[in-house]
């Protein structure tokens, strides 16, 4: 006589309870995968937006962080591709690079006009000032970008 399978609910626990733990390991290596593409790319940015700053671009502080802001894009575009979210891929590249760029256009302009509005909306215009505002720019970016990459750039489901 064969054997009865058990209880769906007794089984499902355990699965539920074996796959939450994966998800969870899979989060953490993103995240902190992230951080690190993070990272340089936040060193790019900052890097390049003080040498404009001091340079080229000393009056014109916007123009000089959406330009640095765009070159980091280039440098975390190719850092979450190739490593943090390499498992993800669910769509061609194109449409990848289409939604990885919109979302840091957005993600660009929420520093951007922090930034602005700390420099021009409250006269705030020392270079510390600038630098601070900026990171507070790129810190809210971040946490819409991390949201952003994982639901719709490099999702599991296609859109």
């Amino acid at each position: 006589m064969p054997t009865a399978a058990p209880p769906p609910t007794t089984r499902g626990v355990g699965h539920l309870v074996e796959r939450m733990r994966g998800a969870i390991g899979v989060l953490y290596r993103e995240v902190i995968k992230f951080g690190v593409v993070g990272a340089l790319a936040f060193v790019v940015d900052l890097g390049l937006a003080n040498v404009l700053w001091h340079t080229v671009l000393a009056d014109k502080v916007t123009t000089a962080k959406l330009i640095s802001g765009a070159v980091a894009t280039l440098v975390a575009w190719i850092g979450n591709r190739q490593w943090t979210f390499r498992h993800r891929r669910s769509r061609p590249a194109h449409h990848e690079v289409a939604l990885f760029f919109g979302v840091n256009i957005v993600a660009l302009g929420i520093a951007a006009i922090t930034l602005f509005v700390s420099h021009y909306g409250l006269g705030y215009e020392s270079r510390l000032a600038d630098n601070v505002a900026t990171i507070v720019g790129i810190g809210l970016g971040t946490l819409f970008r991390f949201w952003a990459y994982r639901k719709f750039v490099f999702s599991l489901e296609p859109l």
